[in-house]
């Protein structure tokens, strides 16, 4: 069972529970003004009666799903989904039920053009989560219907800060960067120590310009299996 620990104090929109590895790593974040304003403009939201997405207990879904001494892939997102029920916290995922939105559509159809694994009955990436796979967005909070409105509060650097310690203190992690944002979001990931793969995004506006066809997750098979890791079984599996 992962050890959850309380980030101190009041949390940002209720109470928060960071998985103790990740804590260790990010825990002087929480203290720093960027962190002090996020937290005051969310609560301020909340309070003016904006819906935020993912749910409270969510927020930090995938740091608490994959700890830090286990990362072996990271797949960086953008913002969560801004529609009901969505947002679960993991990059590109959904909860079971939930209509499997259009970008992780392609992303299935990729896995079976390059692994011959069946198109999934639901849009749940946990069984990705709990076997390395961090599913990161770079901001971790939205508000309903809004797409981007929180971005440039703050989550930004803190998500930096999240990828910098996987760089600097881990070896061998794939990194997966699909589109222009993500690509540029880990610019700094030293090449030599880990592997960086690239690709346009897999929305529907992009993903058969590059997308369809990049065979990044056999790649990635690959490079865990030569760096004496074990692969990655990319079925999703039954709904969690």
């Amino acid at each position: 069972m992962r050890e959850m620990t309380r980030v101190g104090g009041e949390s940002i929109l209720g109470e928060i529970k960071l998985e103790k590895s990740w804590l260790e790593q990010l825990a002087p974040e929480f203290d720093k003004p960027y962190m002090q304003s996020l937290k005051q403009y969310l609560r301020a939201e909340k309070q003016a009666g904006k819906v935020i997405y993912p749910p409270s207990p969510e927020i930090f879904a995938a740091f608490n799903n994959t700890p830090f001494d286990k990362v072996k892939v990271v797949i960086l997102g953008q913002d969560p989904y801004h529609g009901p029920r969505q947002a679960n916290g993991l990059s590109f995922s959904v909860a079971p039920g939930v209509p499997i939105p259009p970008s992780l559509r392609n992303i299935y159809k990729e896995l079976e053009r390059d692994l011959g694994i069946p198109y999934a009955s639901h849009g749940s990436l946990k069984k990705w989560a709990d076997q390395g796979i961090l599913l990161l967005n770079a901001v971790l909070t939205v508000q309903q219907a809004t797409a981007g409105a929180h971005q440039g509060r703050g989550w930004e650097q803190f998500t930096d800060a999240a990828i910098a310690a996987l760089n600097e203190k881990r070896e061998n992690i794939t990194f997966l960067l699909w589109g222009a944002y993500a690509q540029k979001k880990g610019s700094f990931i030293d090449q030599k120590r880990h592997l960086v793969l690239r690709s346009v995004h897999p929305s529907p506006l992009s993903a058969h310009r590059g997308f369809i066809g990049c065979g990044h997750f056999s790649k990635t098979n690959k490079f865990l299996k030569k760096t004496n890791q074990s692969a990655i079984d990319w079925a999703v599996g039954d709904p969690a």
